[in-house]
């Protein structure tokens, strides 16, 4: 579904992705694992079309995606939860996430049925959803993002670092979340950045690890002895 092949992005003339292969198949879930400045957002944002790519190619379901302007690519199905959440603290937790979805025009009535989806992955958004932003703790504003992401992801979701700064109860309850969804939305695929790999040891069908902008793919997925060969234990 989504095919990278020899990526090579920049920022400010700097490389920061270097002939980057990777490929993500519709349901799956895959995991890039790498230290912080290793690359992991910079992927992301050169999907999203936040980033200047200067060679290589990105596709989607066969579509050439770098012609596809970046407010356009959502549309296409691709969610994307930035780190930092970007959520506007002085909108409600719901208008955060219904804002993607209203952007792109999407009904109404559909609005209205993607809400009651989200709400069944994460049902403690729901109790909170008529609360500012700005009183979320970290772990509901992580997953909030994850709502926005919903909204507008129905083919792919990107998430970059879910788990990071989130305490192991948080986290735990991040985890649940992601099962849930897994299992409601089996068609839709993941994309999850993470620097501690046994994060996603539970979640991820394939891994690569990124380095100094380069990805190689994990063999036997998350083992130690695979981490340990990518210089990541």
């Amino acid at each position: 579904m989504l095919e990278i092949k020899g990526l090579t992005a920049e920022i400010e003339g700097v490389q920061v992705l270097r002939k980057v292969d990777l490929s993500l198949a519709e349901g799956a879930t895959v995991a890039l694992i790498g230290r912080n400045g290793a690359g992991k957002t910079s992927l992301l944002r050169a999907i999203m079309g936040f980033l200047k790519v200067t060679a290589g190619e990105i596709s989607f379901d066969g579509r050439p995606l770098l012609q596809v302007k970046p407010h356009e690519r959502p549309r296409l199905g691709i969610g994307y939860a930035p780190e930092d959440r970007r959520l506007f603290s002085t909108f409600t937790i719901q208008e955060n996430i219904r804002l993607p979805a209203e952007v792109m025009r999407v009904r109404e009535a559909e609005i209205a049925r993607r809400l009651e989806g989200v709400y069944q992955v994460l049902p403690e958004l729901a109790d909170l959803r008529h609360r500012p932003a700005a009183g979320l703790s970290g772990g509901q504003g992580k997953m909030a993002a994850l709502a926005r992401a919903l909204m507008v992801g129905t083919r792919i979701i990107l998430l970059d670092e879910p788990f990071q700064g989130l305490a192991p109860v948080l986290a735990n309850r991040y985890a649940a979340a992601l099962r849930a969804l897994r299992d409601s939305h089996p068609d839709i695929a993941l994309l999850i950045t993470e620097s501690n790999p046994s994060l996603l040891r539970t979640f991820a069908e394939r891994s690569y690890a990124i380095e100094r902008g380069e990805v190689t793919e994990i063999a036997g997925g998350l083992a130690a002895s695979s981490l340990e060969a990518a210089g990541l234990h």
